[in-house]
């Protein structure tokens, strides 16, 4: 890795990115040992032990060492708050610092994608791609695979307060299940997680380390993409800088861009393709006008809910007990079990947020701490975070280069509860967080509320405003050079991920999806990149 020679030759596949999607594509295409594959990742090795322990997200989230350190502009529906915007800067990209959670979403979201007119993409064509990359410890069944090198675990730590709020859930008429995998994710359940004896399953591991000893398959850290080669309309090389130096990988076959739902726009833009508005406010030649490179972004907006609790243990108080975290450490040094391994979240609850609604459409993440962000230390009493979010938002906001410098920030608006349809299901959303922690099976926990706080009222006006107060990001941008027919103007790739206008050059990552899916965006995006690259090279 960060080989100092120069690039020599011609690539069959040159990979941008080796995040969840870019190690799962570099697998396959390196499979058979017949194609050159080049990898190229611009940040580092993953060789930080906060890496591997679960609970290193608390680390590795708001560090330069890991974390690409974007943030949002002030945005109009959060009442001018601007948002930090954690990305993954190292081998596995965000899949070595998210929370692990295994969820495919519901099986309408991928009939809905059928329906825009992409064949290929409904549910049944799916649900063997999610079943082939599993190795499941629930064992082979219609739903889940074994073998596979996406390992699927149950958490390894359990918490008498969120086995209550699971039946204050019941007693709402959510039931408990022992699975959201199956197509429908109504109900609750402790979330599945990628972790394997207790640590952190990224998609390096699973899928890159494997292939590292192919001969035909190269991987260079510390490559900061600058932008794609055009020659008569098809991608031909790849610029990048690489240890100060400006360096340029040739290309033969297909450029395969899986940078995410923010790098590959990005790099896209500052290729010449994009909104030609875009590129030339930033001094960039149009090669491609293709309006929707950036647009269409959307990600999941939780409203963080905290709520004191009496007579129930919670991770504040091991937190700043010494002795306590000591006993911590050494049941994980010893058994790879207790709080170190947790997910960020451990209870899920999918539900509705109003009887109106055809299908589960909000998605409780649970946990048994509570801060104020991400990087601060916990808080001192004991607490709960019910934390409540829209799984389909229809706010869309957009990414931009802000200029051509590679290493200059990008501009990322999301638009969050800019449409009147997201400002009522928010404030639904804290309605029901509260009717939740109303039930009978709370009651002895006393649960108070500290955020957004009793002041705050029940009509919409109110509840709205509240959420706009507390609401953040939970990490799941995705659509930003989504797929679509070939008439539609919008659309950046085909149902094949190939990029209109350019030849030699798809994307294959998160922004990709047309509409963001029903739960957490990480397993969809390792389904995507499997099924396109098996598709690639058969």
């Amino acid at each position: 890795m960060n080989g100092s020679a120069d690039l020599d030759g011609e690539y069959d596949y040159i990979i941008v990115g080796a995040g969840s999607a870019g190690c799962v594509v570099a697998n396959r295409l390196s499979e058979s040992g017949k194609r050159r594959v080049l990898l190229l990742e611009a940040g580092g090795r993953d060789n930080w032990i906060w890496f591997h322990i679960p609970v290193g997200y608390l680390f590795a989230i708001g560090n330069p060492r890991s974390d690409w350190m974007f943030e949002t502009v002030t945005e109009p529906g959060l009442n001018g708050r601007k948002l930090n915007y954690p990305r993954g800067k190292v081998l596995g990209g965000s899949s070595a610092i998210n929370a692990m959670i295994s969820m495919r979403g519901q099986a309408a979201d991928y009939d809905h994608w059928k329906s825009l007119g992409l064949p290929g993409w409904g549910w049944e064509d799916v649900l063997p791609v999610f079943r082939r990359i599993e190795d499941h410890f629930l064992g082979e069944s219609e739903a889940h695979g074994t073998g596979g090198e996406w390992r699927v675990e149950a958490p390894r730590v359990r918490w008498g307060i969120l086995d209550a709020v699971r039946e204050a859930a019941r007693e709402m008429g959510v039931e408990p299940v022992d699975d959201f995998n199956t197509g429908n994710n109504e109900g609750s359940s402790y979330f599945h997680v990628n972790q394997k004896k207790g640590l952190r399953w990224s998609a390096a591991r699973g899928f890159l380390k494997p292939a590292l000893a192919r001969q035909n398959l190269r991987v260079e850290t510390g490559c900061l993409t600058d932008r794609l080669v055009l020659e008569d309309g098809r991608a031909v090389a790849v610029d990048f800088l690489q240890d100060g130096q400006r360096r340029r990988a040739h290309c033969k076959g297909e450029v395969v861009l899986c940078a995410g739902a923010i790098g590959s726009v990005q790099i896209l833009q500052r290729s010449g393709i994009g909104p030609g508005e875009v590129l030339k406010e930033a001094g960039i030649a149009v090669q491609v006008d293709r309006p929707g490179v950036g647009r269409n972004l959307q990600d999941h907006l939780q409203q963080r809910a905290i709520y004191r609790v009496s007579g129930a243990r919670t991770l504040n108080e091991t937190y700043h007990n010494l002795f306590r975290r000591g006993l911590m450490g050494l049941d994980y040094a010893l058994r790879r079990r207790g709080p170190l391994t947790m997910a960020p979240s451990q209870l899920g609850i999918f539900m509705r947020s109003d009887p109106d609604q055809t299908r589960a459409n909000i998605e409780f993440h649970v946990q048994p701490l509570s801060l104020d962000k991400f990087g601060d230390p916990l808080h001192r009493f004991p607490a709960i975070t019910v934390s409540a979010c829209n799984l389909r938002p229809t706010s869309r906001g957009e990414v931009r280069i802000s200029s051509a410098d590679p290493a200059a920030k990008p501009v990322i608006a999301p638009s969050y509860l800019s449409t009147e349809e997201d400002r009522k299901v928010a404030a639904d959303a804290i309605r029901v967080t509260r009717r939740l922690m109303r039930q009978a099976a709370m009651a002895p926990f006393d649960p108070e509320e500290f955020l957004p706080g009793p002041a705050v009222g029940d009509d919409d006006a109110a509840l709205a405003q509240a959420a706009g107060d507390i609401g953040t990001t939970i990490f799941h941008p995705v659509g930003t050079a989504r797929m679509g027919r070939q008439d539609d103007p919008m659309a950046v790739v085909d149902k094949d991920l190939r990029v209109a206008g350019v030849e030699g050059l798809r994307v294959i990552d998160a922004s990709v999806m047309p509409t963001i899916t029903s739960g957490n965006t990480n397993t969809p995006t390792i389904m995507i990149a499997d099924k396109v690259a098996r598709e690639m090279t058969a």
